[in-house]
């Protein structure tokens, strides 16, 4: 079964641009508002929206590629404590 998407992380700039314009909007409340452009988001070429995404990483810091580390990491070793 596939698992419920019900929380989704905004920037705080993003959610004030919602806000107003669901301030502005009489038919409109935040729900519907991210409904509308999750179904934008679905209907546009996905590909092209990464591709920009990619392009201009400087624009969108949040959807940034991790950086692969250089070597590979070692765990530290616990020390075990004698029991009594």
């Amino acid at each position: 079964m596939a698992k419920r998407i019900v929380n989704i992380r905004l920037r705080p700039d993003q959610e004030e641009r919602i806000n107003a314009i669901v301030e502005r909007s009489a038919i409109l409340d935040t729900s519907k508002f991210l409904r509308i452009a999750v179904d934008w988001l679905l209907r546009s070429d996905i590909g092209e929206v990464i591709k920009t995404i990619v392009a201009d990483e400087a624009a969108f810091p949040d959807y940034a590629m991790p950086k692969k580390s250089s070597g590979k990491k070692t765990r530290a070793r616990r020390k075990r404590t004698k029991k009594h």
